[in-house]
């Protein structure tokens, strides 16, 4: 298992538009893709896991990767935060 400690760009945090990239990007791995955030945790892979984690702005979270591909996944996943998901 590899992790990463991110920071959340989106002025609207984790909503719908954010999500759903996330989600999308999570999707291309066949690894298991979660974040731990305040004591909670969520699938990358479920939009209504991280819609339901609330994550705001200047939220950090932590990237857990676990799976054949944890390391490409790990990068490409971080890498699609910090550049703010599409927005």
């Amino acid at each position: 298992m590899v992790e990463k400690k991110v920071t959340i760009k989106n002025m609207t945090g984790l909503d719908l538009g954010p999500a759903g990239n996330l989600c999308n990007v999570a999707m291309q791995f066949r690894s298991s893709i979660t974040f731990a955030f305040d004591g909670g945790s969520a699938n990358a892979k479920s939009i209504l896991s991280i819609l339901g984690s609330t994550i705001a702005c200047g939220d950090e979270i932590t990237l857990h990767c676990e799976g054949p591909d944890e390391v490409q996944a790990l990068e490409t996943v971080a890498k699609a935060i910090e550049d703010g998901l599409g927005e």
